[in-house]
């Protein structure tokens, strides 16, 4: 029996109790050089293990095969593999190995995307990521990896069972994450939020992405904050100012790398249709060949128009779809007519049409607040809030009680006279 097949052994006989898998843990991290020389015999090796009695070698075996270059036959039967693996592994035994289980992952996602079948691994990548996370709360290297993959397959509503968990932990020596996933995971996560027409979660995302620690720029920071202008402007109309919290880095030099966008803002807080569009002409090369948000500045006109017809709500009760036209600069009543039947059924405006006299009326918004799916709404959203409540409550406790921030605090309070004691060690009571 040589060396593979005695690790192989080992493998079957150590993956029972939780002391002997700890055991085989150790092993099987001397053993990364004795895989990389067998990686031709490891597909017959695997064969002889079950992944998901044996899934912390299993998954040693597997990361170790797929190392090297794989042709396109390889890379079908590794995809297949994998899949199979993600979905049934134990994540007991896997938690041990999590760089190892993430190389897996992304290697998936490689295979994946070198195929051009994204789709294959969104199913694997949403199981990996509960195998490896203690909580949904908690944030792992494969969310944005998961996410890439239902941004390319067109696939957004799969990617919603991972993407609205509210994540309040990152542990980045467990789960192997840096800076750069998080980034990834916001970027990413506001793209899909985009593609759902859901702007308010998008600029969310976004920000995140921009007001991320860091101690310096970087392309994911700067690719986000455009997105996070076009989709300010379709969703509020304006561009917020940054939060406090922003690094200083980011305030210095990211406005002067995004020029384009802001000078965009700036005209659509003039309302001129006509000087927008000339705008988004002016700076096409940035807005489609260099970024790809060429339709996300389509639309920024479209919310315009939107935004114009709306303020007529404000000021008149009637009015003919020719003067509507001419007051947003809309083409002809058709057009018109057009546009305000898009917003009646969004719900943007309430208003009713008389095609025969060619006149729109305004309405009020006809919700009373008062049927039980609006109450429902609300004791959820009232749920959610003092769910939230709570969990704020209890990470600040954390905070209060960690060393390097009273550490921290300590250093940058004034000192105090040395016999005063600031915290007493000791309460003495007389009884």
């Amino acid at each position: 029996m040589d060396a593979l097949d005695q690790l192989v052994a080992q493998v079957q006989a150590l993956s029972g109790s939780e002391q002997d898998v700890a055991h085989l843990s150790s092993l099987l991290k001397q053993a990364d050089e004795l895989l990389r020389t067998h990686a031709l015999r490891l597909p017959f090796s695997l064969s002889s293990l079950h992944p998901t009695k044996h899934s912390l070698g299993y998954l040693y075996l597997l990361e170790a095969q797929s190392s090297g270059t794989l042709t396109r036959e390889q890379s079908d039967s590794f995809l297949a593999l994998a899949s199979s693996f993600l979905t049934v592994c134990a994540p007991e035994q896997i938690r041990l190995a999590p760089d190892k289980f993430n190389s897996v992952c992304r290697r998936l996602r490689d295979q994946a995307m070198h195929l051009h079948e994204p789709m294959r691994a969104i199913l694997p990548l949403q199981c990996a990521i509960r195998k490896l996370q203690p909580s949904s709360e908690y944030l792992t290297a494969i969310h944005a990896d998961y996410l890439q993959m239902c941004l390319l397959s067109k696939c957004y509503k799969a990617s919603l069972s991972i993407l609205e968990d509210d994540i309040f932990e990152i542990d980045q020596k467990k789960t192997s994450l840096v800076p750069r996933d998080f980034l990834l995971y916001c970027y990413y996560g506001g793209m899909i939020y985009i593609g759902l027409k859901k702007f308010s979660k998008a600029l969310e995302f976004f920000q995140h992405a921009i007001t991320a620690p860091t101690t310096a720029l970087n392309a994911i920071t700067i690719a986000a904050f455009g997105k996070y202008v076009l989709v300010s402007l379709i969703q509020n109309g304006q561009v917020p100012p940054f939060p406090k919290y922003t690094p200083a880095v980011v305030l210095r030099n990211l406005k002067s790398c995004v020029q384009d966008y802001l000078d965009l803002a700036n005209l659509y807080a003039s309302r001129n249709i006509a000087e927008v569009k000339r705008c988004i002409t002016q700076h096409e090369e940035v807005f489609k060949n260099q970024d790809n948000n060429l339709g996300l500045a389509k639309q920024v006109i479209a919310s315009l128009y939107k935004r114009n017809i709306q303020r007529l709500t404000q000021t008149y009760l009637t009015l003919s779809l020719q003067d509507i036209a001419n007051t947003v600069q809309l083409d002809d009543e058709k057009d018109a007519e057009l546009h305000i039947l898009q917003m009646i059924k969004d719900g943007d405006i309430f208003a009713a049409i008389n095609q025969k006299d060619g006149m729109v009326s305004f309405q009020e918004d006809p919700e009373q607040y008062n049927t039980c799916d609006m109450t429902q709404r609300l004791n959820n959203e009232i749920h959610h809030i003092v769910c939230l409540a709570k969990k704020l409550t209890w990470v600040d406790e954390q905070v209060s009680c960690d060393h390097a921030y009273l550490s921290k605090i300590g250093r940058d309070r004034p000192r105090y006279d040395e016999d005063f004691d600031l915290v007493p060690q000791k309460i003495y009571t007389n009884i």
